[in-house]
């Protein structure tokens, strides 16, 4: 099967060709938000074959997998790597429509200059050639990064991480600059009272701190956000189903933590109540340090509770929710900025119902110190394609300024996820391209060549200051 993509995918007319070729393909890509494994940066991994590098913890490939009647053995299962591979290869046609199709494609292409569709019939040789070539230097896990112009990049951590891996990239002039990302999500999962008593014991061994008390806890977390700033953190990340508001003080937070102490389990109420005040106080922390704060709000995780069981967490059984998003998130905002303490802040929603409510909520707290200083993020997982990119460029034209935007992230567990960046600044130039077109902007090629330079690198480049 022969493949579509040409050097003028996605570019309909002749402007939004120019935009993307003159002004977008050669930038450098700063990846602000991934899943990356910081080890095999550091230790340069080499990956045995394809499927190591690109099916491992791919869980929207598990998906289209299980939904084409796959068995689990060659998807999580102890099936040999080729035979997933192949079972892989037999799915592929069949994602047409789904942004499977598009990227499966568009990897094969910039990692392994195979510019042919998957299938059954070739998968073998394909299986073959890849993994041949990844034993090359050029395809190691720096390598791959290289290949697609990555200057720096953001993992995701855990507060109690040692971050030995990240100190030792920093050191290391050769390997692509990767930064951590502070997320706490476990330092207030107080839903469990034995697992976090559990990782309370875990905080307390790498912060050097005593946790007695809500007071040692906001020490411990304070302790390793320094800990992250010395080496080169600069954003935190929280993953929620929604945020969490409240008017007053209907609970004493000290009272809720000796609870948890003395492994008592808290009601609904209590632990949306503690999630709250310590989201807050760790809010007020990032914009001591000056960092960014990201809120990923509206997933609905580990739906099929028999899978998860067999499976455990991230394994593809998460889902848009359809929670009430606007009212707390306002009340977290609004707290913040109360004491001129609101963070430089992006917002990422999942369900699109909510992309104009979202995009209208950062606006409230732009207050001019900062150039985009609110910003409505991209378009995140399961709208991570281009129905869901061109609607959340339209939402955020519409209700704000896109020429603010900071611009994609790749959010993917896989070194060859980085085309990503591609696909959505050929999607970025063909919004753009088309209004020309329609005679709803001027054909003023340097200006708007500026603009799309500016969403594609620099305002990330001047919104986070890496170093």
């Amino acid at each position: 099967m022969n493949s579509f993509l040409t050097n003028d995918f996605l570019l309909q007319n002749d402007f939004a060709k120019k935009l993307y070729h003159d002004f977008a393909k050669k930038l450098p890509i700063i990846d602000y938000h991934n899943h990356l494994s910081p080890k095999q940066i550091s230790q340069d991994t080499k990956f045995k074959n394809i499927t190591q590098v690109w099916l491992y913890g791919d869980h929207y490939k598990w998906r289209a997998m299980r939904a084409f009647g796959i068995d689990e053995k060659y998807i999580t299962g102890n099936a040999t790597d080729k035979e997933k591979f192949l079972k892989w290869a037999e799915v592929v046609p069949y994602t047409i429509k789904n942004p499977l199709f598009h990227w499966t494609a568009l990897e094969l292409k910039a990692y392994f200059d195979i510019d042919e569709i998957l299938t059954p019939e070739n998968a073998e040789e394909i299986y073959e050639k890849t993994s041949k070539i990844l034993q090359q230097k050029s395809h190691s896990a720096n390598g791959l990064l290289k290949m697609q112009n990555v200057e720096s990049l953001c993992t995701t951590d855990d507060p109690a991480d040692s971050l030995e891996h990240h100190i030792a990239i920093l050191n290391d002039a050769n390997k692509v600059k990767t930064f951590p990302t502070f997320r706490p999500d476990n330092s207030f999962a107080v839903e469990n009272v034995a697992s976090y008593n559990q990782y309370l014991s875990k905080l307390e061994v790498v912060a050097n701190i005593n946790i007695d008390n809500y007071d040692d806890l906001l020490k411990a977390l304070e302790s390793r956000i320094y800990f992250f700033n010395d080496n080169g953190g600069r954003l935190s990340d929280h993953g929620f189903e929604q945020l969490y508001f409240f008017e007053e003080n209907i609970y004493d937070i000290n009272s809720l933590f000796d609870k948890i102490k003395n492994m008592q389990s808290l009601s609904s109420e209590e632990v949306a109540f503690f999630k709250f005040k310590t989201v807050i106080e760790l809010c007020k922390m990032y914009h001591k340090v000056g960092w960014t704060q990201q809120f990923h709000l509206g997933a609905i995780r580990n739906n099929n509770k028999r899978l998860l069981d067999e499976l455990g967490p991230d394994t593809g059984f998460d889902s848009i929710g359809d929670f009430s998003q606007a009212r707390a998130l306002s009340g977290v905002l609004n707290t913040l900025d109360s004491t001129n303490q609101l963070a430089k802040t992006i917002v990422y929603n999942l369900n699109p119902a909510d992309s104009e409510v979202f995009a209208t909520m950062v606006g409230n707290f732009n207050d001019g110190t900062i150039k985009g200083k609110m910003q409505y993020g991209a378009a995140w997982w399961f709208l991570d394609q281009k129905d869901g990119m061109e609607k959340q460029i339209n939402a955020l034209s519409n209700l704000g300024l896109l020429s603010c935007f900071v611009g994609m992230l790749t959010d993917s567990r896989s070194f060859l996820s980085f085309p990503r960046h591609e696909y959505f600044r050929r999607i970025l130039c063909n919004a753009i391209g088309t209004d020309v077109e329609n005679g709803e902007l001027p054909a003023d090629e340097a200006f708007l060549g500026k603009i799309v330079s500016d969403i594609c690198y620099h305002n990330a480049k001047n919104y986070f200051n890496f170093k």
